[in-house]
């Protein structure tokens, strides 16, 4: 078990290291930033690379909206998602640690300013309510932990999991960012608060509570409805042929 943690702890480090580290250190530079697109791929970047180099060693979570999920989809025992979450947490501290550490050798760093925090209300980037936030954080985890669920299905294609993951991912930033910064992801959320301030923990019960929502309503519904083995209708829309699974 050793081996999970580390492999999570890891994981989860590189994710905040590299989704918040482009968004402090390199997207705000005018001619030669990387921009809301640049950030929302260096995440999905992270996450790709992460499920290929340790998921074969820890199922590559790297969230605890995700263990959450794959415990609701049957995927995941129950024991182990508080160690799990507990090293994710841990990973996402010390990856903020160290790019607080490369952030304030700047003149004029200012943490409290955003640091990557998720915010709504006036710490929204596009001044979207608690209400836009929920909404936004609920649905995002949902689809993206619902993607998981199906990319690393027994019947997928096999080897391409990360690819769909880091993608989705990616899109999830792309759509998610100007309204919360873009959390789905509780432990990434509370590494970046610790040194964001008072004001990014006074918000971070949100980003706790929306992400493990969505985390397991994908796997309540993918477990209950979508795995569930359907009838393949013939030509004419009709079932024919006896039961047959829901993905061939």
């Amino acid at each position: 078990m050793l081996q999970k943690y580390l492999a999570e702890f890891i994981g989860t480090f590189w994710l905040v290291l590299g989704g918040c580290g482009s968004a402090v250190l390199s997207a705000k530079f005018p001619e030669v930033g990387i921009g809301l697109a640049g950030v929302a791929l260096a995440f999905g970047l992270t996450v790709l690379t992460g499920a290929y180099a340790l998921g074969p060693i820890s199922g590559g979570h790297f969230n605890p909206a995700v263990t959450v999920g794959l415990w609701a989809g049957g995927r995941f025992p129950a024991r182990q998602i508080a160690p799990y979450i507990v090293v994710q947490v841990a990973g996402g501290i010390v990856a903020a640690a160290v790019l607080y550490a490369i952030a304030s050798g700047k003149p004029g760093f200012d943490a409290t300013a955003g640091f990557a925090a998720n915010g709504y209300g006036e710490h929204s980037p596009g001044n979207y309510s608690l209400g836009s936030a929920l909404i936004t954080e609920v649905v995002m985890t949902f689809m993206f932990v619902l993607v998981i669920l199906g990319a690393t299905h027994t019947r997928a294609p096999v080897g391409f999991a990360g690819l769909a993951i880091g993608l989705a991912l990616t899109l999830v930033h792309l759509i998610s960012i100007p309204v919360t910064n873009t959390s789905v992801n509780p432990a990434r959320s509370t590494g970046p608060a610790l040194f964001a301030g008072v004001w990014a923990l006074s918000q971070l019960w949100l980003f706790w509570l929306a992400p493990l929502l969505g985390g397991i309503l994908a796997g309540v519904l993918y477990r209950g409805v979508l795995e569930r083995e359907v009838p393949e209708p013939d030509v004419a829309g009709r079932p024919e042929g006896g039961w047959r699974p829901a993905h061939h």
